[in-house]
């Protein structure tokens, strides 16, 4: 059989979306009270005009402690209305929109937030300076309803598809991490343990929202740091996702936003740019050794982690998202032909709201983004691309 087309519609669990192009949650840095904006629903319109089958919200805290910042939605009543005006804009765009689902575990900024992140095991936070608490038994069992409270909130608001945030050091992954993990109950030790969490968080989430919406999960094919999820280790997670058939898809990422971000975005480390965005402690921090290496060069190339990602669908019949280093037609046709479903952007698409019409209509082979980095350190005012000359 010849592989689909990136632009022909396709299935996504209960929901059709027309097309394979998928905008990868990245933090958009527009919600500075908490609460969905003007400005943050046409982020998101910007691309879904520009052609993109389905835009992903970032990042949408299930808990108060769980947000990365204070700056951040927490799903709840008092943020329905705003989900639900967002979730109408994009459907009369022609697009569908999803809602990442997460908690930030130790990738949180307790100072910010006001209340200690949580995380796998005790450790010290680069973020706030402060100790990150090791999840309790009730911890656990409170954060697992919160899930399915917001995903029941999102499916109220409109939401087509909820992405479970498993990778990047967040509160999931960080179970995952056996360098990060370092318990001996039953949440810790063998990769069957470590891994409850996120197969109960899936399994509860699927059956509050049965097949009313598209369920998926965003995995790592390896952390990128000692101590993180290797390639290994993922793929045998990713079957025991396939195994409990709470999913509707994967999307295949990679990197540690605590231990390793560079792992995930490649290219340029914009270091000066990145400390001048923080606050005066973690500013501090990365002038020190330890903070210097903190942002890695890794050379950007196209479809960066592909090869690990062929081994995810090797191993795997359930759909896969890939994602990294996406901006050629031809590497999206490419991925077709490997046989994953679903190609998912983030850079490309931030420097190029309306690559994907151009792409389709022949205007273009590839994007325009030249993987500076530059953006990274614009989430905490408004992400957004500083190459373009403002108009």
């Amino acid at each position: 059989m010849s592989a689909p087309g990136v632009f022909e519609p396709a299935r996504l669990g209960p929901v059709t979306l027309r097309n394979r192009t998928v905008k990868a949650a990245t933090f958009e840095g527009r919600a500075p009270h908490g609460q969905v904006t003007d400005e943050l629903i046409d982020y998101h319109l910007a691309v879904t005009r520009g052609g993109v089958g389905l835009t992903t919200v970032a990042y949408l805290a299930v808990a108060p402690e769980g947000r990365t910042h204070r700056e951040q939605i927490v799903v709840g009543e008092d943020t329905l209305a705003g989900l639900a005006r967002m979730a109408d804009a994009i459907h009369e765009s022609g697009a569908a929109i999803a809602g990442q689902v997460g908690h930030a575990g130790p990738v949180a900024n307790g100072r910010s937030n006001g209340v200690h992140a949580l995380a796998a095991s005790r450790m010290p936070s680069p973020l706030s300076m402060q100790m990150i608490r090791s999840a309790s038994e009730a911890d656990l069992t409170r954060i697992t309803a919160a899930y399915v409270a917001t995903a029941r909130t999102l499916v109220r608001a409109g939401f087509d598809v909820l992405e479970l945030h498993m990778a990047h050091s967040y509160l999931i992954s960080s179970f995952l991490a056996p360098g990060l993990n370092r318990r001996r109950d039953r949440w810790g030790g063998a990769l069957e343990h470590r891994a409850r969490l996120g197969r109960q968080v899936a399994r509860a989430v699927r059956d509050e929202v049965g097949s009313e919406v598209a369920v998926t999960a965003k995995i790592s094919v390896s952390d990128g740091f000692k101590g993180g999820v290797s390639t290994d280790e993922s793929i045998e997670y990713a079957r025991l996702l396939e195994a409990d058939g709470c999913l509707d898809a994967l999307q295949l990422s990679g990197g540690s936003s605590l231990m390793n971000p560079m792992y995930l975005f490649r290219g340029e480390a914009p270091v000066k740019e990145f400390a001048a965005s923080m606050p005066p402690l973690v500013r501090w921090g990365m002038k020190t050794p330890m903070g210097k290496g903190f942002l890695k060069v890794y050379p950007f190339e196209e479809a960066y982690f592909r090869d690990k990602q062929l081994r995810f669908r090797e191993a795997l019949t359930m759909p896969l998202m890939q994602l990294g280093g996406i901006n050629r037609r031809d590497t999206m046709d490419q991925a077709m032909a490997d046989g994953f479903e679903f190609v998912a952007m983030g850079r490309a698409l931030l420097r190029e709201p309306d690559l994907v019409n151009r792409l389709q209509a022949d205007e273009a082979v590839a994007g325009v983004c030249i993987h500076c980095n530059r953006c990274m350190p614009t989430i905490y005012s408004g992400t957004r691309c500083p190459v373009i000359t403002p108009v």
